[in-house]
């Protein structure tokens, strides 16, 4: 009996919804036909003031033109048009502005001064769009993209011949295959690095930001990725053609650039570590100047990493097929620079040798004294763009202590990231103080929680390089950190403020740029 008195209550139930269903829609449809017959409310108002105002010019006040600009202009049909950008030449796919061949070969190759930057005259810039390789397609998502690349977007296998029997690169099928192999490094980065990881603290977060100069393909800071390291790779446009490009289809940090005459665009003690893998810079030339440049950008206690020539010259001078005398005076040289920039050497083997700058001005005594010794008198060591290198050395910063490290000691990664670094603690930037630099922190939080959640490519692998074209204090890369990808951080060379120092100090990679 209860089963069929639970029966009949659900029939009831459902006509009451059936009949309620009916009801609404005939409502609904009785408003409607009601409005299209003109006696609505709201039609009539609108036919009331169709009729009050008639021709829209009555009111001649009203415009929806922009009044940012002060006084309205009249444009023309011509000039409000959108401006179109054809495609340029085919022959321009690997056109880049500043480091284009054709005009380099017309500087001095002195000092490597025809691989620097040299941009076109505003009348020689091109107005139309770089075309991609034919065939380009979307790069692999990291991880896969360190080790492969499609040939369709870098379709240049003169690598692959040259260096061979050395590992960097070999073209199998449709794609290029990257074994992890250098020149100095034939058995591959990882057991390259583990060598290094002995003697630097690269476990710990204590190395975070690399410099790597002649960086080739860029498979030390490929690797170096999923030990938290992060590197800037740069390489010259030579003769080898698309390395940097291999190294940026990769998803490798890496820009055109050559130690010659000129600054490099980073700050005073940006990087914890600086690597040199048979890079062909010679050293201990011009008094040491390149030398005096890489002490510049590196940190207090930050060490310098030197592999190939003139290391172990007595083994090696006859595979390197170059006199012994000339390797035996080569080093020479760099050792006594080292000792003028009072960096200590911690470790040599084979053909590697690590050497550490120390911490602050109080631990080098000798160094003032020594009539050698010419410090730099630039009031601002972070202004070095498109400024002369010099045969100078660089100052620390005052300290009060010998243990005190010069500049302010960095926590380990990745708390780094969003403690307060040394420069705004200090106050060294204008403007910038603690309180400003947590509020950018988080109104940075918000908005790229907002961005994951209107992308959710983001994290995906998809989305490798980003650059950030006027990054301020880094708080857009900080609160995107991932492993799956990195940032470009650019530091307008017009900017109020020079805030590149502060980026490197929260672990993060970034260049001065005049766009």
């Amino acid at each position: 009996m209860a089963l069929k008195t639970n029966s009949a209550d659900g029939r009831t139930r459902s006509s009451i919804q059936i009949f309620i269903v009916v009801g609404l829609c005939c409502f609904f449809y009785i408003l409607g036909a009601w409005q299209r017959s003109g006696f609505g409310k709201a039609d009539n108002l609108a036919m009331e003031i169709t009729k009050n105002t008639g021709d829209c010019n009555l009111i001649p006040s009203l415009n929806f033109e922009t009044h940012h600009g002060g006084e309205i202009e009249t444009l023309n049909d011509s000039e409000s048009k959108p401006k179109e950008f054809k495609p340029c030449d085919p022959g321009y796919t690997d056109y880049t502005p500043c480091q284009d061949q054709r005009r380099a070969m017309t500087f001095p190759r002195e000092n490597m001064i025809y691989r620097e930057r040299h941009c076109p005259m505003e009348e020689e810039k091109l107005h139309c769009l770089i075309p991609a390789p034919k065939g380009y397609v979307t790069p692999f998502p990291w991880p896969k993209s360190r080790d492969y690349v499609p040939f369709a977007n870098a379709p240049y296998k003169s690598l692959t011949v040259e260096k061979a029997i050395q590992n960097w690169v070999q073209y199998e099928g449709n794609v290029f295959r990257f074994p992890g192999g250098g020149t100095q490094f034939p058995q591959g980065a990882d057991k390259y690095i583990d060598q290094l990881a002995s003697v630097i603290p690269i476990a710990n977060g204590t190395v975070r930001t690399a410099l790597d100069t002649g960086c080739g393909v860029a498979s030390w800071g490929a690797y170096l990725w999923s030990r938290n390291v992060i590197a800037m790779s740069f390489a010259p446009r030579d003769s080898h053609e698309a390395q940097v490009q291999f190294a940026l289809e990769r998803g490798v940090p890496a820009v055109i650039g050559v130690l010659g005459t000129i600054k490099m665009p980073y700050p005073s003690r940006a990087f914890d570590m600086a690597h040199c893998s048979r890079c062909l810079i010679p050293w201990g030339a011009n008094d040491g100047t390149y030398l005096k440049e890489v002490d510049r950008v590196l940190r207090p206690g930050g060490y310098w990493v030197l592999s190939g020539p003139p290391i172990n010259w007595k083994n090696s001078y006859k595979a390197w097929q170059r006199p012994k005398e000339e390797l035996q005076e080569e080093q020479r040289k760099i050792e006594e620079v080292a000792k003028l920039l009072c960096w200590d050497k911690k470790y040599e083997k084979g053909e590697m040798a690590i050497w550490q700058k120390r911490v602050n001005a109080k631990s080098c005594p000798g160094r003032r004294d020594d009539s050698q010794v010419t410090l730099c008198q630039a009031a601002d060591p972070n202004d070095v763009w498109y400024k002369k290198m010099e045969g100078c050395i660089t100052s620390y910063p005052d300290v009060s202590s010998r243990d005190e490290v010069a500049g302010g000691e960095l926590k380990a990664f990745p708390d780094r990231l969003f403690s307060v670094p040394p420069t705004v603690a200090s106050g060294f930037v204008p403007g910038v103080s603690v309180e400003t630099y947590q509020e950018d922190n988080n109104n940075w939080k918000k908005h790229v929680n907002s961005y994951r959640k209107i992308n959710k490519l983001i994290d995906s692998g998809r989305y490798r390089n980003i650059m950030d074209m006027n990054a301020g204090l880094g708080g857009f890369a900080a609160a995107l950190e991932s492993s799956k990808l990195w940032v470009m951080n650019v530091v307008p060379t017009i900017a109020e403020k020079s805030t590149l120092g502060v980026i490197y100090e929260r672990g993060l990679i970034g260049i001065y740029h005049d766009w």
